[in-house]
């Protein structure tokens, strides 16, 4: 696996953002949690008017060997339906993408499907047509996460190459909770039945047969746990390469949006790796799947949004963009009591 330089964001620099939040015409903080993100944004870019245009989201697609196992309530095939479904624009992310203007980029890293390789927007990247089941055997080769990785950072220096000023991720893998799940297990330490949840909305049965598939798969392997076994035994493509995309992006020093579990746990994999990445995430949502309240508080996030949201995609973090374009605007727009006119408040407000 490459190397990453990811330095920390210094807290002295987040200090002297909020020294001048403080010089704006209102009372001491009374912008709340604005304040917070927009210190944030302005020490990662290094100014006082941070910018967060032009945007781009990247939707990475694979398939799980694992849903052989029967762990999701959706079959396989609607991993490419959903693809198909996205480049038809008719999918969740995509209205939202359009509202928000994000730039939207659907790749195939790993789908269990064949996609026409000319006649739609799909950028083709696919490492195998699925993984294997982690039920067995490894679910990938030290190869396959090298390129996963690979893919990642090539997806975020092409968007950085085009301006981007923000990036957001999201991923569309039937089975991909699985994955997540592990990772949470192993790289936390929770209990693991605190790790499960009910994915693309399996009953309690259903959760219970994914517990069980889940906990034989924990007790057959013999591998070491550090983060990168872990991540190579356990991994799903898509979420690999947005492990390697949010590196990226912090060692180039672009914030990107945080989505809900699955993207979560993809943080949680990245931050074992470098734990400096977190300075550059901005957490969009707490969503409705069980294990992702938990990943949030062991992570110490902050997130924007509570919409019990689960679709996946991206969809939660592209609906947190305006509270933090709200803060980059508040930077940019709002005046200080010096060009304002107005005293400056003795106090916080009530």
């Amino acid at each position: 696996m490459q190397d990453f330089d990811i330095r920390p964001i210094p807290e002295e620099e987040i200090y002297r953002a909020q020294c001048y939040i403080d010089q704006i015409a209102k009372p001491l903080g009374a912008m709340g949690k604005l304040e917070t993100l927009a210190a944030r944004l302005a020490a990662l870019q290094d100014t006082l008017q941070p910018s967060l245009s032009p945007r781009e989201h990247f939707v990475f697609a694979a398939d799980h060997g694992i849903e052989t196992e029967g762990v999701s309530k959706s079959p396989r095939e609607v991993t490419h339906q959903v693809v198909y479904s996205m480049l038809r624009g008719g999918a969740g992310i995509c209205f939202l993408c359009r509202q928000h203007d994000f730039a939207l980029h659907i790749v195939d890293v790993g789908v269990d499907h064949e996609f026409p390789l000319e006649g739609t927007a799909l950028i083709h990247r696919k490492i195998r047509r699925g993984t294997r089941s982690f039920l067995h055997e490894s679910a990938m080769t030290e190869e396959e996460v090298d390129r996963a990785i690979s893919i990642g950072v090539v997806s975020v220096d092409e968007a950085i190459d085009r301006g981007c000023k923000l990036l957001s991720f999201g991923e569309m893998g039937i089975a991909n909770t699985s994955t997540s799940a592990l990772w949470m297990y192993y790289l936390t330490d929770l209990p693991l039945e605190e790790c499960v949840g009910r994915g693309s909305g399996l009953d309690d049965e259903g959760v219970q047969h994914k517990l069980a598939i889940l906990r034989q798969a924990v007790d057959n392997y013999r591998g070491p746990v550090d983060a990168e076994a872990i991540l190579r035994y356990f991994g799903g493509y898509e979420m690999v390469v947005t492990v390697g995309a949010m590196l990226r992006a912090a060692e180039r020093r672009v914030a990107f949006l945080v989505d809900g579990f699955i993207m979560t746990a993809c943080l949680l994999m990245a931050r074992a790796l470098y734990p400096a990445v977190t300075d550059y995430a901005f957490y969009g949502h707490a969503g409705d799947e069980a294990g992702h309240a938990r990943l949030l508080r062991y992570l110490g996030a902050d997130p924007i949004l509570r919409l019990g949201m689960r679709l996946g995609e991206g969809t939660g973090a592209i609906c947190a963009f305006p509270i933090l374009d709200s803060a980059a605007r508040m930077l940019r727009e709002m005046a200080s009591f010096t060009t304002s006119g107005v005293t400056d408040y003795v106090s916080p407000a009530e």
